[in-house]
């Protein structure tokens, strides 16, 4: 009986076996631009593009027949696809700075460190017209200006770049060069260690001894004519009421004035 009964299923079921087609594949979102990623962006969440196949059918016409003989259903229909993630923009670097901002920072950069200020080509050493009435081979300091002269004759005078007293620290005299010193030791004076106690209470001179190169003492003060290692607080007001140079320039003018030499602060 069972024999009878499966011989008419099958001869009712051969025409109902459909014709073998391939498998298909449905875009479940459609394909986007590919994305460009900043490098201060988080990456976003990359679109994701899902392929379902279905599987190939068999000859045996499916329905109640394929459930008896065919094989169980196949879990591997799914085959999801995915963009690939485009790299940043730049990287792992940041976008290369444009000049003129380069050029503030170096600026700003200069600015904090004062050892990196360039020096200021006004205060180079230079021969220039004189129309005082000092005589040949007066020093005359001209404060407000930051600026030195050696009078020279003939209108005119050998003048240098230097740094002054700070606010509280300047004065105007007249002194004489009391003596001469090359690479002078320095021993503060006690109203300086009063002001500031971390200072040394004396220094050989050398290269890095605050008094520079050269030093011409003015008369019987605490002042001076000296080098300096700091050639970036030339123009400046800077010291304690001394007159300080460049080292290139304090040897220049203490080889051209001798002990005795009249000095005109004003």
């Amino acid at each position: 009986m069972f024999r009878k009964t499966t011989l008419a299923l099958l001869a009712g079921a051969s025409s109902l076996i459909a014709v073998p087609h391939h498998a298909m594949a449905i875009d479940a979102v459609s394909p986007a631009e590919p994305t460009v990623i900043y490098a201060n962006q988080g990456a976003p969440q990359p679109p994701m593009r899902t392929a379902y196949v279905q599987p190939q059918r068999s000859s045996m016409g499916g329905g109640f027949i394929e459930f008896l003989f065919g094989d169980a259903p196949s879990s591997q229909g799914y085959s999801p696809q995915m963009y690939q993630q485009q790299p940043g923009y730049y990287g792992n670097r940041l976008p290369p700075m444009d000049p003129q901002q380069q050029m503030i920072r170096q600026q700003e950069e200069a600015a904090g460190d004062p050892a990196q200020r360039p020096f200021d080509t006004r205060y180079e050493k230079q021969l220039v017209d004189y129309h005082g009435k000092e005589g040949v081979g007066t020093i005359v300091v001209d404060t407000p200006n930051k600026f030195l002269y050696l009078v020279q004759g003939d209108g005119r005078a050998m003048r240098y770049g230097i740094g002054v007293g700070r606010p509280g620290f300047t004065w105007a005299g007249v002194k004489t060069i009391s003596a001469k010193k090359e690479w002078p030791a320095w021993t503060p004076p006690p109203e300086m260690l009063a002001r500031r106690p971390d200072l040394p209470r004396h220094m050989e001179g050398g290269p890095e001894n605050p008094l520079g190169a050269r030093a011409m003492y003015l008369g019987s003060s605490l002042y001076r004519i000296h080098g300096s290692n700091e050639p970036w607080t030339i123009g400046t007001n800077v010291s304690s009421g001394c007159i300080r140079m460049r080292n290139e320039d304090v040897i220049d003018l203490y080889g051209r004035v001798n002990v005795g030499a009249k000095v005109v602060v004003m």
